[in-house]
């Protein structure tokens, strides 16, 4: 494609949301059109609560005639001079997709940004997260759709969210340049969301270049990022986005004893001046950078250098002020700077790579959830156990399997009796049932132990887990295995039951809603890094307990929902009173006792990852369209042994 030709094969129209207290900025966004197609729409109900879904449907529908795309902006951006030609420009060279111009420096696709950045790519597609709208381009006919969709599926949810679903739903994808081409004005939020902090892009240089209508677009396999003070990763995995910690991420290739060692070598003094507790985080993820772009031409040391100071601004926004971030910028960026040149040496030299150590027992992770068994699967694997090639064990086959952990589904009668069916016919050494603290559902004691119940319970759904664990105790009876029950707290992370409370309330909070919560109410979850590195204690000690119980921690209702409106959006309650429910809390002694295991995850990040799910990742995804891969970013098997050749990244 000729780009210097391209603005003819495009019109343009476009609308500028906005409310009437942002009249003004809104005029000025819309006359910066030099031809004049940017119209304002303003909120219908502007005494009403603020909320962006009330303009979305009016500002998308309102494609002219004959356009063939539709610009839709915020009226608290800032553009990057020769916008509107760019604009243009960026809708010729991939005329049936999702264009955003902007990725903000807090978010997963900022961290793409900056990843594109750092490679040279002038385009990115998007992780699954919420769309960044700021200034977003839709083919005419996908504009004008988005209104029915948001009629029907809206609910309430954050508008950039509706819009990512809007989008999966129809298959588009979703794509943004490098850098953004327009900034985010530091004005307050009017839908609430300043206690989101200080927002910007993570590349900003307030001159919109040329387009590369041939340029590289690639979909980021492995994404490292910063977000919420906590180093994680994104990992695609065939069709699946994994979001873990980068340290796992590391230690999977074998480069996370160098790169603690290069933080080491780089001594105290490379993290002074940085905010107290960010330093190993910033650390880990600009080595994890440098790993994977290490064959990939040295980047621009100016662009380096401009990314890297919005990493920990990006990283700790919701935490600091905005004085207290740009205090320590110089800070980030050199000890980043520093960090991503260890990354890129040892990227490039498998000789540093530490080979992982012999596995421990096969283990099978059958039942449950697929989604939630397969997490859990992989961080026994990251713990050390062979796990086989098959994440999400066939019930069929467990040859070669020592250990199955079974995860409890009582209203499925059929799946337990053909996994212990292939246990035995296995040979399998021990079954470890993970079952569910409802088993003490109905109890009057305040605190329950493990010898309870003592005979069935009259709870029906107590009585169904009750059932299964007494089922596969016979079970291991009749056929001299070792059975071990552990009763589990309320799971909560990524996969959580939707009909546990967690999972109620963040979708309250999301689509705001009161919660209703009872001053008697007490709730004991579980983190499912808990569970993993609980589960390891069992099978590395011999199964002289028959059941434990295991729990993260305990709330009363009300601290419980402080925690996750924190994380998702922050809603009001009201306090409904029922003398009747349930106040027993498990003890879980026992397991320490025995087992020397105590939990350890940090528990605001697993409901954060709750809240994230379910907003941005139970919907679907796009398919990209086939193009070349990128070579700096090429995906990393997950495989037992440490991957040598020059194509292993982190």
């Amino acid at each position: 494609m000729d780009a210097s030709n391209a603005p003819a094969q495009v019109r343009l129209s476009g609308a500028v949301m906005s409310h009437p207290r942002r009249a003004e900025e809104a005029r000025r966004i819309a006359e910066a059109d030099p031809l004049g197609r940017i119209l304002v729409i303003t909120d219908p109900e502007p005494d009403g609560r603020p909320t962006a879904l009330r303009v979305a449907p009016l500002s998308w529908s309102c494609v002219a005639p004959d356009a063939t795309h539709h610009l839709v902006l915020q009226d608290d951006v800032v553009f990057a001079e020769g916008f509107f030609e760019h604009a243009e420009r960026a809708a010729a060279a991939a005329p049936g997709e999702a264009i955003s111009l902007y990725a903000g420096w807090d978010s997963r696709n900022g961290a793409v940004a900056r990843l594109a950045a750092l490679v040279g790519a002038p385009w990115a597609y998007t992780l699954q997260e919420h769309v960044p709208c700021q200034a977003l381009i839709l083919p005419a006919e996908a504009a004008r759709g988005y209104e029915a969709f948001q009629q029907e599926h809206g609910g309430g949810w954050p508008y950039d969210v509706v819009v990512q679903r809007y989008l999966n739903a129809i298959g588009m994808p979703v794509r943004f340049c490098t850098p953004s081409t327009v900034q985010h004005d530091d004005l307050p939020s009017l839908a609430g969301n300043t206690y989101h902090g200080f927002r910007q892009a993570t590349l900003f240089t307030g001159e919109a270049g040329p387009v590369d209508a041939e340029g590289s677009c690639p979909r980021f396999p492995v994404v490292p990022f910063y977000q919420y003070g906590e180093a994680r990763c994104a990992v695609l995995r065939g069709t699946e986005w994994e979001y873990l910690e980068t340290e796992r991420q590391l230690a999977r290739t074998g480069l996370l004893d160098a790169c603690l060692a290069a933080l080491d070598a780089a001594g105290p003094d490379a993290a002074a001046g940085l905010l107290d507790g960010s330093g190993r985080a910033v650390w880990l993820t600009a080595f994890a950078l440098g790993v994977i772009t290490a064959d990939r031409p040295e980047p621009d040391p100016r662009i380096a250098a401009a990314v890297l100071e919005s990493l920990g601004t990006g990283g700790l926004c919701q935490e600091y002020t905005v004085a207290e971030l740009l205090a320590v910028v110089p800070a980030v960026r050199d000890f980043a700077l520093t960090a991503l040149a260890a990354g890129r040496r040892a990227g490039a030299d498998p000789a540093v790579r530490t080979p992982r150590p012999a596995p421990l027992a096969r283990v099978a992770v059958t039942g449950g959830d697929p989604d939630f068994a397969r997490q859990l699967a992989r961080l026994l694997a990251d713990g050390g156990h062979d796990i086989g090639q098959d994440i999400g064990q066939d019930a069929g086959d467990l040859d070669g399997v020592r250990y199955v952990v079974h995860l409890g589904r009582p209203e499925d009668e059929e799946l337990l009796a053909d996994v212990l069916a292939a246990a035995a016919k296995a040979g399998v050494e021990r079954v470890v049932y993970a079952g569910s603290s409802a088993v003490y559902r109905g109890s009057r004691e305040r605190t329950v132990t493990e010898e309870l119940p003592a005979a069935d319970p009259a709870d029906p759904v107590a009585l169904a887990w009750w059932r299964e664990e007494q089922a596969v105790l016979a079970w291991g009876a009749d056929h001299g295995v070792p059975v071990q029950v552990l009763r589990l707290a309320d799971p909560v992370g990524r996969y959580a039951p939707e009909h546990s409370p967690l999972v109620r309330w963040v979708n309250l909070a999301w689509t705001r809603r009161p919660l209703a919560l009872n001053p008697l109410g007490r709730h004991q979850v579980l983190d499912h890094r808990d569970l993993a590195d609980a589960l390891r204690a069992v099978l590395a000690a011999p199964p002289a307990r028959p059941v434990f119980n295991v729990a993260s921690a305990a709330f009363d209702e009300q601290e419980l929902a402080g925690f996750l409106a924190d994380v998702s959006r922050r809603t009001p309650w009201e306090w409904v009173q029922d003398p009747t429910v349930d106040r027993w809390t498990m003890a879980t002694g026992l397991i320490g006792a025995e087992l020397h295991w105590q939990p350890s995850a940090e528990l605001r990040e697993s409901m954060r990852a709750l809240a994230q799910w379910w907003a941005c990742d139970i919907h679907g995804d796009y398919t990209v369209p086939a193009v070349p891969a990128v070579p700096a970013v090429a995906a990393v098997p997950a495989v037992p042994a440490v991957p040598t050749g020059p194509d292993a990244r982190a």
